[in-house]
């Protein structure tokens, strides 16, 4: 739908039938709200005069919705250039949005069911730069699925020279309808379990049923000990909750395909009954993070996310999987992934590691002990004070969470490690979540060394690796002091090298301050080099002026 003539040439606007889809949404909105006030209504009159006023505040609502999206619709226009791509929509409030398109790193397209019902789609256009209040992004909500993909295509699809035709394309993972055992024991189960249970107590609350319905569960228990009752109501929990989890696993993931297009752009596609579109350009690719949550991993399977400048964060649909590749799976395909998306033989993510000194053992044992018995003490102090049945309680909670505690930090000690891998530098951490990052090297534009006084006295300090990409910082906890140093030094040869120095035998002095100041007054010695004091206007300045550089490659990549 062009227009045409004079300066109106070239300008688009957004389908008509936006209009339907939101009076169809603001109905079922008004429908969901309108049947507990019907219910509140009928108790002070007849139920048919409680449902004709409902009803007649409905088509209020809904024609004021319709009415207000017809506005944006007439006031709505697009228009994409060969320099900007612009967005001119508001009736009182008149916005004139313009983003340059070699700035634009990211084209989602995304369809709830009615959308897809129409043939619609939403775009989202952004720059990946987060600057607040949407400055950053366009929204075209919604055109067809034909001109969002012709979109897609126009601001992305670049010409990548030097590939060959077998590279450019291809499907590098495609859903395998087995991934989904993996649902149930996600962290999700759990928190749907809570939340069926909410729930079910908020709607008998809103037919004024509540009261009712924990009677009949308090008379099914009636003569079952009060432990077993908390068992079995934990179970039916934790079964909606698997339940949950499956029906969400299959909404998100349904269809999912992970392909390389023309041009170098990585493209998943997914979604059951909301489509989802997402696309990121392989020159912004960074690198990968190989992420395990507990009990995932517990399976031998992880996910894949992508480390990429420009990409959107804050979602106004609240999807926080947006950089997510490959959905919870085994862990040789979650390797093959990796590799195949950073074009390499083999995958970063599975190199041996550097591991950790004891000491960083010890610190993860003393602070998992002191979380575990931090409520037992609580406990112990209020059962002296108050009643005997905290003690029992005490004593219980030491017997369960000081094991689980112990395993909890040796394992997040075997989980630490680094390593140097071909372009690729490699760290992992956590245990909860364990995550293991391959960050290409020439991507990073800065280090930030912490060391507090207990680091300093155990001898490990934490590196953490600064970068414009993924979460923008990715930290080596407690490495041995010495030996990180120089693998800083290795793994982006330049960075530091303005900071080094090579004075004589240098011992520190008792109570010297650590790394994490402004200066550090006092060297340290890594492999034979010695790190001396490095002023912080110097460290900025060279971070600048690598990340000004890095801005300027990207711009003519």
């Amino acid at each position: 739908m062009s227009a045409s003539g004079g300066p109106d040439q070239g300008w688009r606007r957004l389908d008509p039938r936006t209009v339907l889809a939101t009076a169809a949404v603001t109905a079922g909105v008004a429908g969901g709200a309108g049947l507990p006030v019907v219910l509140g209504l009928a108790g002070n009159m007849p139920w048919w005069q409680a449902l004709g006023w409902v009803l007649a505040g409905a088509l209020v609502v809904i024609a004021a919705g319709a009415g207000a999206d017809w506005l944006r619709w007439r006031r709505t226009r697009y228009r994409i250039g060969p320099e900007r791509a612009e967005l001119h929509t508001g009736l009182l409030l008149v916005k004139r949005r313009s983003l340059a398109r070699e700035r634009i790193r990211t084209v989602d397209l995304t369809a709830h069911p009615l959308l897809r019902i129409l043939g619609l789609v939403k775009v989202r256009i952004g720059t990946g730069e987060h600057t607040g209040g949407g400055e950053s992004t366009l929204e075209l909500d919604p055109v067809t699925r034909a001109e969002g993909e012709r979109l897609r295509r126009e601001l992305l699809v670049r010409r990548a020279a030097g590939v060959t035709e077998a590279e450019r394309d291809g499907t590098l993972a495609a859903l395998d309808p087995r991934w989904i055992r993996y649902a149930p024991v996600s962290f999700v189960a759990p928190l749907l379990g809570g939340a069926a249970v909410g729930a079910v107590m908020q709607v008998s609350q809103w037919f004024g049923v509540q009261t009712q319905v924990i009677d009949w569960v308090g008379e099914r228990f009636r003569d079952t000990p009060l432990l077993w009752t908390v068992v079995v109501l934990a179970v039916l929990a934790v079964v909606a909750g698997v339940v949950g989890a499956l029906g969400l696993w299959v909404e998100m993931w349904f269809g999912y395909r992970l392909e390389r297009e023309r041009g170098g752009t990585l493209r998943v596609r997914r979604g059951l009954f909301t489509s989802r579109s997402l696309s990121i350009e392989e020159r912004r690719l960074r690198g990968v993070e190989r992420v395990e949550p507990l009990g995932v991993r517990l399976f031998g399977a992880a996910r894949v996310d992508a480390v990429a400048t420009g990409l959107v964060e804050d979602d106004e649909d609240g999807q926080a999987d947006h950089r997510t590749l490959l959905p919870p799976a085994p862990g040789p395909v979650a390797d093959d992934v990796a590799a195949l998306v950073l074009r390499e033989p083999r995958p970063p993510t599975s190199a041996p590691l550097t591991a950790h000194p004891r000491a960083a053992r010890s610190r993860r044992l003393r602070r998992a002990l002191a979380a575990a018995l931090a409520p037992v003490l609580v406990l112990v102090v209020l059962g002296l004070s108050v009643t005997d049945v905290l003690l029992y309680a005490a004593a219980a909670s030491a017997a369960v969470s000081l094991p689980l505690a112990v395993l909890l930090a040796l394992d997040a000690y075997r989980s630490l490690g680094h390593a140097l891998e071909g372009d690729y530098l490699v760290a992992r951490s956590g245990t909860v979540r364990r995550g293991t990052v391959a960050l290409r090297r020439g991507g990073v534009i800065g280090w930030t060394l912490r060391q507090s006084w207990f680091q300093r006295r155990a001898g490990v300090l934490t590196l953490t690796a600064t970068t414009a990409a993924g979460d923008g910082a990715y930290p080596v906890y407690d490495a041995d002091e010495h030996e990180i140093l120089d693998f800083a030094a290795r793994a982006v040869p330049g960075l530091l090298e303005p900071f080094l120095e090579r004075p004589a035998e240098t011992r520190r002095p008792r109570g010297a301050r650590g790394m994490s100041g402004s200066v550090a007054p006092v060297p340290v010695r890594a492999s034979g080099t010695v790190y001396g004091p490095v002023r912080r206007e110097r460290a900025d300045r060279a971070v600048r002026t690598r990340a000004v550089s890095l801005r300027q490659a990207e711009a003519g990549g």
